[in-house]
């Protein structure tokens, strides 16, 4: 067994998005600063309602899946095609927007903690233009696994593989994702534990801190990893994770890459500039929404 070592680590930055919500970007902070397939990984985190209460209104996407995962709070999806969901925590959003998509995703409350991530998945050129398809994914449809030397992973995406025993995610290779073959898990680790896991040679994958404190790789070739930083892993068939002093909880993302070239311009990300003018255009025109 090979295992993966940290090669790169991405710090989040403070942003803003929507109408003003504050929040960190690690993965897609700057331009170009994918790991393909993944496009971008926000943290949405305030106890303050002015940093979050004006959401997302109605904005387009082409070209990509969004996922939206709440640790605390309450959301609500509505969109173009009629779809409308809320979102509560430990639930999971994934929206599949190919060839176009418009909707808005705005607070449910007035007080209180909104917590959560939204990660950005491209798609291969032969589904970009895709019909885009959606689905709620509740919380009580995503696995909890305990762990041999305590914690627990839920399975938002592929499989765990523990002790001979698999669990598979509500999410796990099937229509628009099948290309990319993603893993998502959220992994919560006491004082010094560790979290051994395969993942599959040749996908691209990056941990993300939100808790704690962490270090990566083999016992005897550590890397440490602080929270609020994503980890690039280099290749290899599994991952080590080895718990700091105060515990960490972190997010383990895998896909297959895509090797295409990546053309991005705010909610739209295409192969060619030919295809984000196109994108812009049917946008401009309406014929994004009525394509959808």
């Amino acid at each position: 067994m090979s295992t993966r070592s940290l090669v790169r680590v991405i710090e989040s930055i403070p942003t803003s998005d929507g109408a003003g919500v504050k929040l960190r970007r690690s993965v897609g902070s700057e331009r170009g600063l994918y790991v393909d397939p993944f496009l971008m990984l926000d943290e949405f985190y305030s106890d303050n309602p002015d940093d979050y209460m004006g959401g997302f209104p109605a904005h387009p996407h082409r070209g990509f899946e969004t996922v939206t995962y709440m640790l605390d709070g309450h959301m609500r999806h509505e969109d173009h095609l009629g779809n409308r969901g809320d979102l509560g925590p430990g639930d999971v959003q994934w929206m599949t927007a190919a060839r176009g998509i418009i909707h808005s995703e705005m607070p449910q409350q007035s007080e209180g903690r909104m917590r959560g991530f939204q990660l950005w998945l491209n798609l291969p050129s032969k589904e970009k233009m895709k019909p885009a398809a959606y689905r709620d994914i509740p919380a009580s449809e995503i696995p909890r696994v305990l762990l041999p030397q305590g914690g627990e992973a839920k399975v938002v995406a592929g499989r765990l593989t523990l002790n001979g025993s698999t669990t598979d995610g509500p999410v796990n290779g099937r229509g628009a994702t099948l290309s990319t073959d993603p893993l998502y898990l959220d992994v919560r680790l006491p004082a010094g534990a560790e979290f051994i896991h395969q993942v599959a040679s040749g996908h691209s994958a990056f941990l993300y801190i939100y808790e704690g404190s962490a270090k990566i790789g083999t016992a005897a070739a550590t890397k440490p990893l602080r929270h609020g930083a994503a980890g690039v892993l280099s290749d290899g068939d599994s991952v080590r994770v080895e718990a700091g002093t105060d515990g960490v909880q972190f997010l383990l993302l895998a896909a297959r890459p895509l090797r295409e070239p990546v053309v991005q311009y705010g909610p739209f990300v295409m192969n060619t500039r030919e295809e984000i003018e196109q994108a812009l255009a049917d946008y401009r025109d309406g014929r994004l929404a009525a394509a959808a």
